[in-house]
């Protein structure tokens, strides 16, 4: 990758694109992690919503870091205002999770959940998309190829996984209607949830990687060793 003109607010704005790519590199596992806490354990209700709040926010905080970055480049900036809309809907409903496990059986909280579960999926889908208008503005031919091919990889993993969460819902009718007997509903229960594990987990372990080597390529080209 070439050198870099030591441009000051190049420069600035760079730095700041880098830093909102480690925010987001920490931000979605922590994020999945403390709200999964947040709604089945009681370990974090000592201090209650704050957890939640705290790594969504951070998803946030990166993607507002990275609005600095080539403001004139409008596909970028759309795809940026998407994916930072879907982190501010993820915050607001973040709270959620405390109080579904406060109140379990307030099927109004297990609906909000589920629109964060959609939610997120779709913020995961436009940040890949995010990830892809960068790496197809910085000048590094490697990054740009992988950037383009393993987002288009995560995209069709989370079409799949919305697919297959569609007809386990169709599964569950038809169980109800054919009255399977409990071995194979279990099997076929468990079966799902790997199914939904790897085709959820997948793109998320991906993206990660690929915030990753976004922002080493920053840094090697940019601030050389002071990384």
């Amino acid at each position: 990758m070439p050198e870099i003109a030591p441009n000051p607010e190049l420069l600035r704005s760079l730095g700041r694109l880098a830093r909102g790519l480690s925010a987001l590199f920490w931000g979605l596992p922590a994020m999945l992690i403390v709200c999964a806490e947040t709604a089945k354990a009681d370990l974090l209700q000592p201090i209650e919503i704050v957890p939640a709040i705290l790594t969504n926010g951070l998803l946030l905080y990166g993607l507002w870091q990275m609005g600095d970055f080539q403001k004139q480049e409008r596909p970028w900036r759309d795809a940026l205002d998407r994916a930072k809309l879907l982190a501010l809907v993820n915050l607001g409903l973040s709270p959620f999770f405390y109080w579904q496990n406060r109140m379990p059986d307030q099927l109004y909280f297990a609906a909000v959940i589920l629109l964060f579960v959609a939610s997120s999926l779709l913020f995961l889908y436009h940040l890949n998309i995010v990830i892809k208008q960068l790496g197809a503005m910085l000048p590094d031919e490697t990054l740009r190829h992988e950037t383009r091919d393993f987002t288009t990889f995560n995209r069709w993993m989370l079409m799949l996984w919305f697919a297959f969460v569609m007809a386990s819902i169709l599964a569950v009718h038809f169980n109800l209607q054919l009255d399977l007997d409990q071995l194979h509903w279990l099997w076929m229960e468990r079966l799902g949830v790997a199914i939904m594990l790897f085709l959820g987990l997948s793109p998320l372990a991906v993206t990660m990687a690929l915030l990753w080597k976004t922002k080493e390529v920053i840094f090697d080209a940019v601030f050389g060793s002071r990384h």
